[in-house]
């Protein structure tokens, strides 16, 4: 009688000494596909070096903001989503006007940026920030 062998059967084994290889091309592969958000600020161009300027008093707005967040527009308390409206006034009356931005140092930054917002949304052409003393 003729016994027939069994024919073996091959592991169900997964070699993993390329397993590290593959997980380093995957990372690899991943960051160079992927793009990263870049957060946008406030778009401010800064002159360059050199000597300044004298200003006449009639072509400068003061808007400044105090610590409580209270904000001044040419000595006067007004909310900040009142800026708009009387900077576009300020700039068809005056198109050389340039508003002057003070603010304290303990001002929260986030009434600062909605200042400069409501500055930009009036579509002034000239802002300064100016530095407190």
């Amino acid at each position: 009688m003729l016994v027939k062998k069994k024919k073996r059967r091959p592991s169900g084994e997964i070699n993993s000494g390329s397993m590290s290889d593959i997980a380093f091309l995957l990372l690899v592969f991943f960051l160079l596909v992927s793009t990263v958000d870049q957060d946008k600020g406030i778009g401010v161009v800064l002159p360059g070096e050199g000597g300044e300027t004298q200003v006449s008093k009639k072509n400068i707005t003061n808007v400044m903001v105090n610590a409580a967040g209270q904000v001044l527009f040419n000595d006067e308390i007004i909310q900040i989503r009142e800026i708009n409206k009387r900077a576009q006034a300020k700039e068809i009356e005056n198109p050389n006007m340039i508003f002057s931005v003070q603010t304290d140092s303990k001002t929260k930054y986030q009434v600062y940026v909605d200042v400069i917002d409501q500055l930009k949304q009036a579509n002034v052409k000239r802002i300064s920030i100016a530095n407190t003393e």
